[in-house]
């Protein structure tokens, strides 16, 4: 059977169609007959319009079509398109009817090869749910009073600074000890596994932030990499995945023993603030001095109803009497000393906190010495001739360089 248009060719007295009723025709026939597709190739020409519309040639060895996509569509693109970009596009086929050229409206665009990325991430991911490793009872718990703190990152750069700033500003007394490591690129898998099994031999943190900032999915992919994420349920210590932004998930995610969306967020988990300890300190002790006044009461109780209970001769009321006085006066004494004693305690515990408190020591003459890094030094050997350091002091600080250096 002939359609309409075919039709109008054949007939004895063809229509003469005008070209902008042709190009519409042409139009309707490529939409009509073609679904939405995905074309790779590679990209060239690539230009942003004022409008915000993005214009582009998407070519392969052989040929080449022009490609649009408009500004509602192109918002959702997360990453620099450029010139010599392998693209994956899934578009529909038309006509742009002013000019009569057949071009491709392109609807979502990837780099090429995410398709087999995330068919990895999700092979990978039912894989280790299998054996079990996403299961709670597989979790181990983040440490309540958590002392030291171990961060596996770039030593350079925003993460680190957040993640230091955010636990000193919480709690100043919380140790950090950075592992340093490649989060991204051809070494960072081997880096990572490094600085996890460094941090579960030294044994000397309470738990571990494993930290990266966002990305593409491809900058983020040392985290769904399998030997990493083993190398993550294996640690000893506990763990938590601070890998990009909120929205960002890797398979690191899943295998630790807690996530945190931002690294920021992470060093918030594991740093109670220092207000909250003293507030907790405070509540014990009242709760210490109650509890004493209420057992000295049902005593004195206990004692007037013996006293009430006592039906003797006059000389033997009298002797109950002074034997129950020295009793009172004993439990009396008793109880003042065990009062005092807890004082004591609670005292004792409050003059530690304010020895413990760095500017305490530097008050007595004492100083702390950093490196360019602001990493505190406590060996020689971490020093070279000629090297910065910063000279921390009871009131103010110096800036020096190391001029001679005696191991001793």
């Amino acid at each position: 059977m002939n359609t309409p248009i075919i039709n109008d060719f054949i007939s004895d007295e063809p229509k003469i169609f005008s070209v902008s009723e042709i190009n519409r025709l042409v139009k309707k026939v490529l939409t009509d007959t073609f679904d939405s597709v995905w074309i790779k190739g590679e990209i060239s020409n690539f230009t942003k319009a004022s409008s915000g519309h993005w214009y582009f040639t998407l070519k392969d060895n052989n040929s080449q079509v022009r490609c649009t996509m408009f500004r509602g569509k192109n918002n959702f693109v997360d990453w620099d398109m450029k010139d010599g970009d392998l693209v994956e596009i899934h578009c529909d086929v038309g006509l742009y009817e002013a000019r009569g050229e057949y071009q491709l409206n392109v609807n979502k665009i990837q780099k090429s090869g995410l398709g087999k990325l995330f068919e990895a991430f999700q092979i990978l991911k039912t894989k280790l749910e299998k054996e079990g490793f996403f299961d709670e009872e597989n979790k181990k718990a983040i440490p309540k009073n958590i002392k030291t703190i171990g961060v596996i990152t770039s030593e350079s750069g925003a993460v680190v600074r957040d993640i230091i700033s955010t636990i000193n500003r919480r709690n100043k007394y919380i140790n950090i000890i950075i592992y340093p490591s490649q989060v991204q690129g051809p070494t960072s898998v081997d880096s990572i596994i490094n600085a996890i099994k460094v941090a579960n031999k030294r044994g000397e943190v309470d738990v571990l932030i494993i930290a990266r900032g966002g990305g593409s999915i491809e900058d983020l992919w040392s985290f769904n990499d399998e030997k990493v994420v083993r190398a993550i349920a294996a640690s000893g210590v506990s763990t938590i995945s601070a890998v990009g932004h909120e929205t960002d998930f890797t398979i690191a995610d899943f295998i630790a023993d807690q996530r945190a969306p931002t690294p920021t967020a992470a060093a918030e988990i594991v740093s109670n603030e220092l207000s909250n300890f003293f507030e907790k300190l405070t509540c014990l002790q009242l709760d210490l001095r109650n509890i004493l006044q209420n057992k000295l009461h049902e005593i004195y109780q206990k004692i007037d109803q013996y006293e009430k209970r006592l039906v003797s001769p006059q000389e033997k009321i009298k002797t109950q009497n002074i034997l129950m006085d020295n009793f009172s006066k004993r439990i009396h004494i008793s109880m003042l000393r065990y009062l005092e004693v807890y004082h004591n305690k609670v005292e004792s515990l409050e003059q530690s906190l304010i020895l413990l408190n760095p500017a305490q020591i530097l008050s007595r003459g004492y100083s702390i010495v950093f490196n360019e890094k602001y990493k505190a030094i406590t060996d020689a050997e971490n020093v070279s001739v000629d090297d910065k350091i910063k000279i921390k002091l009871h009131h103010g600080s110096l800036h020096s360089s190391v001029i001679k250096k005696i191991n001793e």
